[in-house]
């Protein structure tokens, strides 16, 4: 019988990665208790096993790629804690409004000093645009520029943002287009970031979730965005979600939904992104959306740019290890395995969109139109 590390070996060599090679995507294991942990818990295993240290690999973006073009996480036996994981999600919902906090609090609340180090001054946490873009700032520019056009805005509308992040698109949209701005968080952190630094825009931001939009906005805004939210909504409140933006949307307003995307229609998030990152999250499909947005919408255009969240990832970790000296230094919560957990994160995140596993949609949507809609790029 072949042994373990064998096994693991030969996994592997399905995705041409040789253990202990020297090629770009091959891999350096240091403990050979990572083996058995990849066999018991697949993707999650292989995770927390960077984590703790027990491989590394010099382009972790080109493994993950070399790992899903090969398909090897339905090539590893399924166990008691992959199907625990998965039923979990299936009869739960996992996106409840009182788990809707959750993500606020684990994730973008982790501290504001790592964000802005992170990302450009746009504080946009989500694709940017590389079309015609040069660097970071550039494609984040370009890309809430793209939405504001796609959007048709103009000066005096009113404008929802469901899941504001830091408040880019607000700030941007403000100042350029004169729009009247409404932002709603579930994240303490990113409400009093907004509020110091819209200081003298119309610009108002609610920490609520948003199934809790009350009456008064009934039939407002004359648009909506959301950027990179309904990836924590679950496909259980996928209708809800779009039931509550046809409810405050105007007649013949548009809503921009920009959301990442994957190719099948799951029922359960990746265990280890879950635990780390994102608690809760989930990628909604072409189907599932589809079929929450037949009952109250017009599908103006669907826009794919996935390849460009590569680019965008990539500058992000570039700018995170250029900044740990200093956030290690200031403050003694990121320690060397966060920062493991961190590249593992974005570089793994990388390796799926180059391998065109993930996808970046920007979805225009209009209740009850009565006029043509052109597509902008």
């Amino acid at each position: 019988m072949a042994s373990i590390k064998q096994v693991v070996s030969d996994l592997f060599k399905q995705a041409d990665i040789t253990v202990n090679g020297a090629r770009p995507g091959d891999i350096i294991v240091h403990d050979d208790a990572f083996y058995s942990r990849v066999l018991k818990d697949g993707s999650l295993g292989l995770g927390e096993s960077y984590m703790d240290g027990q491989w590394d690999c010099n382009n972790l973006d080109i493994f993950i790629q070399k790992v899903l073009l090969a398909d090897l996480e339905n090539k590893v036996p399924k166990n008691f804690a992959t199907l625990k994981h998965y039923l979990h999600a299936v009869l739960t919902n996992q996106q409840t409004k009182k788990r809707a906090w959750h993500v606020g609090q684990k994730h973008y609340d982790i501290g504001n000093d790592l964000y802005t180090k992170m990302l450009d001054e746009t504080m946009f946490y989500s694709c940017g645009y590389w079309k015609d873009a040069k660097t970071l700032h550039e494609s984040q520019l370009a890309k809430v520029d793209l939405i504001c056009r796609k959007l048709g805005l103009k000066k005096g509308d009113k404008v929802l943002d469901i899941g504001c992040g830091w408040g880019g698109f607000g700030r941007y949209a403000c100042k350029k287009y004169g729009i009247i701005y409404t932002g709603i968080t579930v994240s303490k952190e990113q409400k009093k970031y907004i509020d110091e630094k819209n200081k003298g825009l119309k610009s108002t931001v609610i920490l609520d979730d948003y199934r809790n939009l009350t009456e008064q906005y009934t039939n407002y805004f004359d648009a909506i965005v959301s950027i990179g939210m309904i990836e924590h909504v679950g496909y259980k409140n996928y209708k809800t979600y779009m039931k509550i933006a046809h409810k405050v949307l105007k007649d013949g307003g548009k809503f921009l939904l920009h959301t990442i995307g994957g190719l099948k229609s799951v029922t359960h998030s990746e265990a280890w992104i879950t635990k780390y990152i994102f608690t809760n999250s989930m990628l909604p499909s072409v189907a599932q959306l589809g079929k929450a947005i037949e009952p109250y919408f017009v599908m103006e255009d669907w826009h794919n740019f996935g390849p460009d969240y590569d680019k965008t990832l990539m500058q992000w970790y570039a700018r995170f290890n250029a900044a740990w000296p200093q956030l290690t230094k200031n403050n003694p919560k990121y320690d060397e395995r966060f920062k493991r957990m961190w590249n593992y994160y974005l570089l793994a995140c990388a390796g799926s969109f180059r391998a065109r596993k993930n996808q970046l949609w920007q979805i225009v949507l209009s209740k009850n139109p009565s006029g043509e809609y052109i597509s902008v790029r």
